[in-house]
């Protein structure tokens, strides 16, 4: 009995002193971003990473297309779950453009200056490096739509393969929050002044920029059970320093959220959320017109199963608009976030995902 009473004691001492460790040194808990990479590039405000292949299969490179908001830590969260890593270690040169931190200084930038400039340029610098013609592009929530709006731009041309996760395309469809755009929308068909004045483009971009603290508090009142579920986690397995590190490492991601430039907000909130053009099949920025039939690679579309920002529904037509004559959908086990970490995706999706990309790659 006094063992046991001993060993009871010794196992709540430890939970205690590892909540006080993660409470007051968490940085020394985080492990996000240990795989080594180079930077072969820096293009204004972006650089792009290059992790080799531990022994190269394929011709064409895997390219990631981050969103903004966020770091690119989710590419490399843990040690042994790195999404880096195990394209590398499938064959895959691996490259992944990063944003920068992007500031009030920047609230000039939309949708535009990603599509027509930034990724040309470092996609053509990707080509040369990798010395492949043709590229595949990966994209998750808002990199999705960029990467399905490049590639419908360019005509998919150089791009072999296109995998995107989580992207919306129907955002009416995008749950409760979906129901609130069309309720706005509705109101502005009545108010066509008002509705103008919004879509105009006129609206000063300084007065439409959001700090990365507020979009850091966004992204989890829109995703609240998915954050208690986090905390919830640790309080129950206090005793392991893997969930510790894990939440440590995750808390440090979403609490360093990044400025969403003004012209990036006019671009997605009130163009694409609320006027919700591409369930359509087209969208215009600016004078530009961007039609999703001129889509014709090969297209893998991903939504999470449990996704509350962007769910199935309104991630799934985007396979009814394309050209694309080889398109796949697949649910995978996760929410928004999960999709890109969670150890269900890593260990059901990542293969699959990997088998659908070797299929249609080039071998060496």
């Amino acid at each position: 009995m006094r063992k046991l009473a001993s060993f009871h004691l010794k196992n709540q001492t430890d939970k205690l002193k590892n909540l006080s460790t993660r409470i007051f040194q968490s940085s020394r808990l985080v492990v996000s971003q240990s795989t080594p990479y180079q930077v072969i590039e820096r293009y204004q405000h972006a650089s792009i990473r290059y992790y080799p292949a531990h022994e190269r299969r394929f011709l064409e490179p895997l390219v990631f297309i981050p969103p903004l908001a966020v770091t690119v830590s989710i590419y490399d969260l843990y040690p042994y779950r790195s999404l880096v890593d195990y394209f590398q270690k499938q064959g895959f040169e691996v490259y992944l453009l990063d944003w920068g931190r992007l500031k009030y200084a920047d609230h000039q930038l939309n949708f535009l200056h990603f599509l027509e400039d930034i990724i040309p340029h470092c996609l053509n610098s990707i080509r040369t490096h990798s010395s492949s013609p043709d590229v595949s592009l990966h994209g998750w929530s808002m990199g999705g739509l960029f990467a399905t709006l490049y590639t419908a731009t360019c005509q998919s041309q150089n791009i072999k393969n296109l995998i995107t996760l989580g992207a919306p395309i129907d955002t009416f469809l995008t749950g409760w929050h979906g129901q609130l755009l069309q309720h706005t929308q509705a109101f502005l068909a009545h108010h066509p002044r008002f509705a103008n004045t919004l879509y105009s483009g006129k609206l000063p971009k300084k007065m439409l920029q959001t700090p990365g603290k507020l979009n850091a508090l966004v992204f989890k009142l829109l995703d609240p059970q998915g954050w208690l579920n986090g905390h919830k986690r640790l309080l129950q397995h206090l005793d392991d320093p893997q969930v510790i590190q894990e939440h440590a490492t995750m808390s440090a991601y979403l609490n360093d959220m990044i400025d969403y430039p003004g012209g990036i907000n006019q671009d997605m909130i009130l163009n694409i959320w609320l006027q919700n053009p591409l369930k359509n099949g087209h969208i215009h920025l600016n004078d530009k017109l961007i039609q999703l039939k001129n889509i014709d690679c090969n297209l893998l579309v991903g939504a999470g199963s449990r996704d509350q920002l962007v769910c199935a529904d309104a991630v799934a037509p985007l396979c009814e608009l394309t050209s694309s004559p080889d398109v796949t959908f697949t649910l995978i086990n996760g929410g928004h976030m999960g999709i890109m970490s969670n150890q269900n995706s890593a260990k059901e999706f990542w293969p699959h995902l990997a088998t659908w990309l070797q299929q249609r790659s080039t071998s060496l």
